[in-house]
């Protein structure tokens, strides 16, 4: 007892190390204070070890070379991820069978036009005929008014019409250069020898038939009718059958642009 009576902080009115007042006079925040209370530094101190007191030499956190693995670990996590959704579509595309191997054909003014020339540009194609009496002529106004439609938004690029006839027997270039004309500026015609429009056709999976001629030797072609979407490496991406608006096919290509990555090397 006589030890803690005539103790020196006892004696002069010093407050002892481990009480309230003691902390609050070396200037450490209570026991209750937020900054203990959540592992928080106190308040900074004036020595010469720095103005920060020596936090920032301390301050919680992943250490750096943890944080660099991890973000590694996440780069490659999503390149992994890229090259299985590529493989993916790959697969899908080779199960489909669309737009496989190449073609031959001429273009409306002549020249020689195959599956590479197209490469490089989103395309727009569809398998028709001149001497369709409706459905064509509405399909192809359909797909001008898209590529137009597309082509008011400068940030994206630009899209290649392209006709392609199952009529080879009727729809020579010249033909084919007449009918293209109606329809959108860059609308691209293209025809060839019946073998050789049959090989494209086969391509794309299009079905087409010519039906009974009458007494003028005239005659309907049955065929598929579809807007097939091509990316830019040469690969079927989506179709649109006859029943989709104007509208909703500007919004699923803008949508496959703005995703969009080639799975040819």
């Amino acid at each position: 007892c006589w030890l803690l009576r005539d103790s020196p902080s006892r004696a002069h009115g010093v407050p002892s190390l481990g009480t309230r007042q003691g902390r609050a006079a070396r200037g450490d925040p209570p026991r209750h204070h937020p900054d203990r209370a959540h592992g928080r530094p106190g308040p900074a101190c004036s020595c010469p070890c720095g103005s920060d007191g020596g936090r920032a030499a301390h301050a919680p956190g992943r250490p750096a070379g943890l944080r660099g693995r991890r973000s590694r670990s996440s780069s490659w996590v999503a390149w992994q991820a890229r090259e299985e959704a590529r493989a993916r579509r790959l697969a899908e595309l080779r199960r489909a069978a669309v737009g496989q191997g190449d073609f031959r054909l001429l273009d409306h003014a002549g020249r020689p036009c195959c599956k590479a020339d197209l490469r490089g540009r989103w395309v727009l194609l569809y398998f028709g005929f001149t001497r369709c009496p409706d459905i064509c002529p509405e399909q192809l106004e359909k797909m001008s008014r898209v590529v137009e439609l597309l082509d008011r938004e400068a940030r994206l690029p630009r899209v290649q019409p392209v006709f392609v006839t199952v009529d080879p027997e009727r729809d020579g270039v010249e033909a084919v250069a007449r009918y293209v004309r109606e329809f959108h500026p860059r609308l691209l015609g293209l025809t060839g020898t019946p073998e050789q429009v049959r090989e494209a056709g086969r391509a794309y999976r299009v079905y087409y038939s010519a039906g009974p001629r009458d007494d003028d030797g005239d005659y309907i072609v049955d065929h598929t009718v579809i807007l097939y979407l091509l990316g830019p490496d040469g690969l079927f991406v989506d179709y649109y059958d006859r029943y989709k608006t104007e509208a909703k096919i500007v919004q699923s290509i803008k949508g496959h642009m703005e995703t969009y990555e080639s799975l040819v090397g």
